[in-house]
């Protein structure tokens, strides 16, 4: 082999997924802003899997399609959730770790307590877990007509961060949301907290031509957080949140206490 193909550097591969589908528009989105920066594996559900949480799927087979929806870029639909899907694109797809997982673009924000649901944001996490560098991205936008353009610049931009600095955590996984509108309006990027937020929850009960009562969920989102390093506050005031998250939900702080406390 020649110097100079040895001294190519070795082109990353990045596997993209979602929870609103293979045919969302915003993984359309994220494909198109991050290419020629690797080569892109994309695995996405064939259908909305949108507040799955991190469920994968026991009880039944999973299936993978291979689709013909992103110009040059191996692309598969499968019937399983999205943490399903980064499993099967390790293990039976590119058969090894990609060097980079990213999920979304996501329709709807992610953020705060918004995490906990988003199947979004288990994918993300599903590779942090197998030391895959992982990214979550969401857009403030629910509409199927949502203008991706500046969360498309912003997806590359931090993508590049990853790719060409150093990880600081085998287990890096980084929730960024983005403000809805245009890009000028957009004030730049902050490094946040997860705002202490939740929705105040109702179940609206109806009944249907059978007299069988049914309940669609609502509610309300409330921020009782006042901080003004939060991705709550930054969403608020036009800036991109970028929040790193972890897997590991010990409460290391209570755990001193009851360490120190009870008697056993």
């Amino acid at each position: 082999m020649s110097k100079a193909k040895a001294s190519k550097k070795k082109q990353p591969v990045i596997l993209i997924t979602n929870d609103d589908s293979v045919n969302a528009p915003g993984i359309r989105a994220l494909v198109e802003a991050v290419k020629g920066l690797g080569k892109i594996i994309v695995v996405a559900p064939d259908k909305p899997q949108s507040g799955m949480g991190h469920a994968i799927t026991i009880g039944n087979p999973l299936r993978l399609s291979k689709v013909n929806l992103f110009e040059g870029v191996e692309a598969y639909a499968c019937s399983g959730t999205p943490v399903d899907c980064v499993k099967l694109a390790v293990d039976k797809v590119i058969h090894n770790k990609p060097d980079i997982c990213l999920s979304g673009i996501n329709h709807g924000a992610n953020h705060s307590i918004n995490v906990i649901y988003s199947g979004t944001m288990s994918a993300a996490l599903e590779a942090a877990i197998e030391s895959i560098p992982s990214i979550g991205f969401s857009l403030l936008d629910l509409s199927i007509e949502a203008d991706f353009t500046a969360a498309k610049k912003y997806a590359r931009q931090i993508v590049e961060h990853v790719l060409n600095g150093k990880v600081p955590d085998k287990h890096l996984c980084l929730n960024v949301n983005i403000p809805k509108g245009e890009e000028k309006m957009i004030k730049g990027i902050r490094i946040c907290r997860q705002a202490y937020a939740k929705y105040e929850e109702e179940f609206d009960e109806r009944k249907d031509p059978h007299g069988r009562r049914y309940y669609w969920l609502t509610g309300e989102f409330v921020n009782f957080d006042k901080g003004k390093d939060t991705d709550v506050w930054a969403l608020k005031n036009n800036y991109v949140s970028v929040v790193p998250v972890q897997f590991d939900l010990t409460h290391f702080a209570l755990k001193q206490k009851l360490e120190k406390n009870w008697k056993f």
